[in-house]
């Protein structure tokens, strides 16, 4: 009898739950958009401009994508869960690594959306609109705004996941602590590609903002195996 491949048995265990999650996703949506104004002026606290709309149903569209991004990020706990029990099942990963695995993704996943909304966001938008003049004043679509914010805070978190992958890959034995650090010219590659991917614009400040601590974090994770005694 054939052996069924890891990629399957993932698939299969996600496909499980995955109406369940899509589910709780609409509908935690719903409930949020009945706060999506006062969120949007949290998230405007960066701009020290006003927003403006170049349709009819720009402002709902805005609305809907910012409670969509609430209920994503609220529930990155119950989607790590789901991700690390799929992934440790094929691998035969302990309960208690696969535990481990979820704390630490949410812990990171937060702490990048942080660094992303108090850092990043706000030094990438004053630098953005520092090419202003009295001549060139800017009028900002609230949809490219929202675009613009959800993309660059829901990047950084997925980012901050680096290290933890670089430790699942070498516990499971796909790749080695020597892998990583041969490959570091390889790594600056593939981190310059994945930042103008992930970037909403594509200025080489929003990239370099992205790709800097993307970069540390790759180190960062080969720090940890170190540590960690993990080859």
């Amino acid at each position: 009898m054939a052996q069924t491949s890891p990629l399957v048995i993932i698939l299969l265990e996600l496909r499980r739950t995955i109406r369940t999650l899509l589910l709780t996703i609409f509908f935690l949506t719903l409930v949020i958009f009945i706060l999506s104004p006062s969120l949007l002026d949290r998230v405007q606290s960066h701009l020290a401009e006003e927003l403006y709309f170049f349709s009819v149903a720009e402002p709902f569209l805005s609305h809907v994508k910012l409670s969509l991004f609430a209920a994503l990020y609220g529930l990155i706990p119950w989607a790590a869960t789901l991700f690390w029990m799929a992934l440790g099942k094929p691998f035969s990963v302990r309960r208690r690594d696969t535990v481990l695995f979820v704390v630490f993704t949410c812990l990171l996943f937060y702490a990048g959306t942080l660094f992303c909304y108090f850092v990043t966001l706000p030094l990438g938008i004053k630098f953005l609109l520092g090419f202003g003049s009295a001549e060139l004043q800017p009028v900002i679509s609230i949809s490219r705004f929202v675009n613009f914010s959800t993309i660059f805070i829901l990047a950084f978190g997925g980012i901050f996941e680096l290290p933890l992958l670089m430790i699942f890959c070498a516990r499971v034995g796909v790749c080695t602590r020597q892998f990583f650090e041969r490959h570091r010219r390889v790594a600056v590659l593939v981190i310059a590609i994945i930042a103008a991917m992930l970037t909403p614009t594509p200025d080489i400040v929003n990239m370099l903002m992205m790709g800097g601590p993307l970069y540390l974090l790759y180190e960062a994770g080969i720090v940890a195996l170190m540590l960690m005694r993990i080859r």
